[in-house]
């Protein structure tokens, strides 16, 4: 597809049409959100939760990886603190989400900045921040609604499938295996993101310190090889302009 068409269409579309257009591309993400949702419906479940709890759980954090995070250690009986610190552990990537869209969205209101910052994930954080990069010129509202498409997609889904997954969960044979999902998400959200050196490197070492800090307890090991990840990639990137300057 010609960069130059796309870009033409996109600053076209009025933020109905942003909308429309968010939904779109949101929709192969389905495939792995819903097995996902219903997969952490069962687990709560299994873990004490009645399905009012599970259902809290997801309108209020809407984060799967820390949701599971919070739920494995509650049958493991830890301490509220320490479930609580974990699920916040593994949510800080957000923080680094926030700061990367802050530059596309500052202008936004305050109401506007708070339902963004509640329906941000790792799905439509991909989606939106990829569409910015590519479009710069977009509006505001462009924007706005393109992740509001991004976010009703795949948010809503994942709260009534966590319900499912709490009702009928257990219904569901034991040779299919839901668990599938996670990994396949961050595959697909991650691998178009990786179009330069420095975020190969970034990746790269991520990757290496995580499995290497994989045995510290409470997901303590993401906190670790996240910074040294952005750390190198700051660092390749650095050197990368200056040899091209």
């Amino acid at each position: 597809m010609d960069a130059d068409g796309a870009s033409a269409r996109a600053l076209a579309r009025s933020p109905a049409g942003a909308f429309r257009h968010g939904v779109v591309q949101s929709l192969p993400f389905l495939v792995v959100i819903l097995p996902f949702a219903t997969l952490f419906g069962v687990v709560a479940t299994e873990a004490g939760l009645d399905i009012a709890q599970v259902l809290g759980f997801s309108v209020l954090v809407l984060a799967g990886a820390s949701q599971f995070t919070a739920v494995q250690l509650l049958s493991d009986h830890a301490p509220t603190i320490i479930v609580i610190l974990s699920a916040l552990a593994v949510n800080l990537r957000m923080a680094m989400y926030s700061a990367s869209l802050l530059p596309w969205l500052r202008d936004a209101s305050a109401p506007q900045k708070a339902w963004v910052a509640y329906a941000l994930i790792d799905q439509s954080y991909a989606l939106s921040i990829q569409h910015y990069e590519r479009h710069q010129a977009l509006s505001v509202p462009q924007r706005l609604a393109y992740f509001a498409g991004t976010a009703t997609v795949l948010c809503l889904p994942w709260i009534v499938f966590t319900w499912v997954g709490a009702t009928v969960g257990q219904a569901i044979p034991e040779e299919i295996a839901l668990d599938f999902a996670m990994p396949i998400t961050f595959l697909a959200m991650i691998a178009p993101m990786l179009r330069t050196p420095a975020h190969l490197a970034a990746c790269f070492v991520a990757i290496v310190a995580a499995l290497a800090f994989a045995g510290l307890p409470s997901g303590l090991g993401l906190l670790i090889a996240a910074p040294l990840g952005m750390a190198t990639g700051a660092v390749v990137e650095a050197r990368a302009e200056g040899r091209g300057a």
